[in-house]
């Protein structure tokens, strides 16, 4: 509009600054559940409030190749379809509000919601798929978070590929952020850049090769509290988290590890989880550091690749 003319002693509107002019003054953040839905976090143990699905539909039928789509095996499409369901129902038991992906053009890893977003206080980071394979997946994800009123602080381009998976928050100003086979070191830098505007710290660190994420690697269970996979975990990674004063436990049962994706576990809340059936070393050694265990099968899931972490966007935990 352009600007107001008229005698120096006349009333100002209220859209030139006078009367009725309300000035916005919280921050992006402070706007959650009131002008955006409930969103955002710099933790990945507090208690969860808020994630983001997709359940496995008519993309996991009629499957060729397992390899070609990324899969180690065909996995059942009503077995993985059950599992899902019950991964859904054990977040909504402890009172975890679940949102689903509603996708225009499905794709058979787009259940691995956790890989398309980082959430931040301000707003979700959108990915970039490094595959082909995947090409595309971050479209729909970008049309949830859309619906549900999700601010997008900034999404990964040009020739950056990011998965959400290679990022954690150590703590509410600082993230690490893992380079490899899913994140180049030019989407790290634009993630690090758009953590940077919102006063975060990123630490660096490189996975070796046959790791597919950071998340399958470490994951943060209390403010002093840490799981790694004794396999791959890079040394640097316990370095921090040792001079952070976390307690690390190392997951040194391969098949449980690997196979079964024992390590890919979500907090509920301090020291509460929600892990894969069929661990028991692991869940023993959780135990072992008082960690409370919520068990769901993934069994036919596993078969794709991937476990609870990886098919979990988080979109708001408390604090």
């Amino acid at each position: 509009m352009g600007r107001q003319t008229g005698d120096a002693g006349a009333v100002r509107p209220s859209a030139f600054g006078g009367a009725g002019w309300s000035p916005r003054r919280t921050a992006l953040g402070e706007e959650s559940g009131t002008v955006w839905g409930p969103f955002g976090t710099a933790s990945e143990w507090r208690p969860l409030r808020r994630v983001l699905l997709h359940g496995p539909g008519p993309e996991l039928e009629g499957l060729g190749e397992p390899g070609a789509v990324q899969f180690l095996a065909r996995p059942d499409p009503r077995a993985a379809r059950r599992e899902h369901e019950a991964l859904a129902a054990a977040y909504r038991a402890v009172g975890v509000e679940v949102a689903f992906v509603a996708p225009e053009r499905p794709t058979p890893n787009l259940m691995f919601v956790a890989d398309l977003l980082f959430m931040t206080p301000s707003g979700a980071i959108l990915a970039r798929p490094a595959s082909t394979v995947r090409a595309g997946e971050e479209v729909e994800v970008q049309r949830a978070l859309a619906a549900l009123r999700i601010p997008i602080l900034g999404a990964v381009h040009g020739r950056g590929v990011f998965e959400g998976a290679d990022a954690l928050w150590l703590d509410r100003e600082t993230v690490l952020l893992a380079t490899g086979l899913r994140t180049n070191d030019e989407g790290a830098a634009q993630v690090g850049r758009l953590l940077s505007g919102i006063g975060v710290t990123v630490l660096r660190v490189r996975l070796g090769e046959g790791t597919m994420h950071l998340m399958g690697t470490v994951r943060i269970l209390d403010r002093d509290l840490a799981l790694v996979r004794a396999a791959t975990v890079p040394p640097r990674v316990e370095r921090v988290l040792e001079a952070r004063g976390f307690e690390v436990l190392r997951a040194a049962d391969e098949a449980e590890a690997g196979n079964r994706h024992g390590m890919n576990v979500v907090a509920l809340g301090p020291r509460r989880i929600v892990m894969p059936a069929g661990c028991p070393r692991t869940r023993s050694l959780l135990e072992g550091a008082g960690v409370r265990c919520v068990e769901v099968e993934i069994g036919e899931i596993a078969k794709a690749a991937g476990g609870i972490a990886c098919m979990t966007g988080i979109l708001s935990r408390e604090g």
